[in-house]
């Protein structure tokens, strides 16, 4: 069912090291080079990377989901020197399993806790902003770094399942409080 728009602006978010921000039409060239990488792409739906017209898309697709859902993916930058470090946030399309918490980093962003810190951040929104007693993490099972990153945020492995033709391992984590 489709929900009513609610033409939300993301809210900047602010951690020790980041700033989870909408996106901006300079986060091309960034994002561009990030999905067109296979090793980050490896666990990302089919694993095809992306082209420049693909990334552009996605990038929209990501400022769409914030207007018709109120919340979103935001676009990772370090504080310090203002490197583009990838997306983190919420993701829950029709049809998806559940309210997602996910994160994709440049691989010159990977093993720094970036996903971590951006996922805490992501969920620490949630639970004080969205109705949500419980969010997932989608990853597919190859993917050890995103199942650990899933683990230190508290989620725990939940189910196993085939989303759009792909194996995938759910993740999850109820409100604080709940249940």
């Amino acid at each position: 069912m489709f929900e009513e728009a609610s033409l939300r602006t993301p809210p900047q978010l602010e951690t020790s090291r980041l700033l989870l921000r909408g996106w901006r039409g300079r986060d091309l060239k960034a994002h561009a080079e990030m999905a067109a990488d296979p090793e980050v792409m490896r666990y990302i739906g089919d694993g095809d990377t992306l082209d420049r017209a693909r990334s552009w898309r996605e990038i929209a697709l990501h400022i769409g989901h914030w207007a018709l859902r109120g919340y979103g993916q935001w676009a990772l930058e370090r504080k310090d020197d203002g490197a583009s470090l990838g997306q983190a946030g919420l993701w829950n399309p029709p049809g998806w399993p559940g309210l997602e918490v996910g994160w994709r980093l440049a691989r010159h962003a990977w093993g720094q806790g970036y996903a971590t810190e951006a996922g805490q951040a992501a969920i620490d929104w949630a639970w004080d902003t969205l109705d949500a007693d419980q969010l997932i993490s989608v990853i597919q099972p190859g993917n050890s770094r995103s199942i650990r990153v899933a683990e230190r945020l508290g989620m725990r492995r939940l189910r196993e399942t085939t989303l759009k033709g792909q194996g995938v391992v759910i993740f999850g984590i109820d409100r604080p409080g709940a249940r």
